[in-house]
């Protein structure tokens, strides 16, 4: 190795990469001015070019802006949606609870002998009204979590086919 190659070693070949590409732009910058166009004809390509290229782009903007309003409702609805049917089951829990233990204190007062059974019995209901209520809220939030993953990629896929007919 030379003094100048030990003192500015390539640091990978990105750097090549990045020259070839830098030098295909300068070539094709080059090509268009040195065409055989006269300056008004090459101006008014360029022009013409450089409008379809922004009227296409704000048309993929638009189209992307609409899909992701769109998925952005969705999921506050079904925000909204579970948030009410855990306030639901919530007070079902707590009218439950409010049941059993008015049924307790009656039992208590009737006989002493019933109360373990009594007991025993409501922290049953108790648990299947919490695991009924637990199992709902968990089929409604994979359904809700499902239906905006498939939204989602229909938003995807449509502002891919938008972007591939643009272009």
């Amino acid at each position: 190795m030379n003094k100048a190659e030990t003192e500015h070693p390539v640091q990978s070949g990105s750097t090549f990469l990045k020259g070839i590409f830098i030098g295909g732009l300068l070539g094709a910058a080059a090509a268009l001015l040195f065409a055989p166009k006269p300056g008004s004809e090459l101006r008014s390509d360029l022009s013409d070019k450089l409008s379809t290229a922004t009227d296409k782009t704000k048309e993929v903007a638009g189209t992307v802006t609409d899909k992701t309003k769109a998925i952005a409702s969705t999921v506050g609805e079904k925000a909204t949606d579970l948030a009410s049917t855990v306030s639901a089951k919530a007070s079902d829990i707590y009218t439950t609870v409010s049941d059993s233990t008015q049924h307790i204190a009656a039992t208590l007062s009737e006989t002493g002998k019933k109360i373990g059974a009594t007991v025993s019995e409501a922290s049953a209901d108790v648990a299947a009204d919490v695991k009924t209520a637990s199992d709902d809220i968990a089929e409604e939030t994979k359904a809700s979590s499902k239906e905006v993953a498939d939204q989602a990629k229909d938003a995807k896929e449509d502002v891919k086919t938008t972007y591939k007919s643009s272009y």
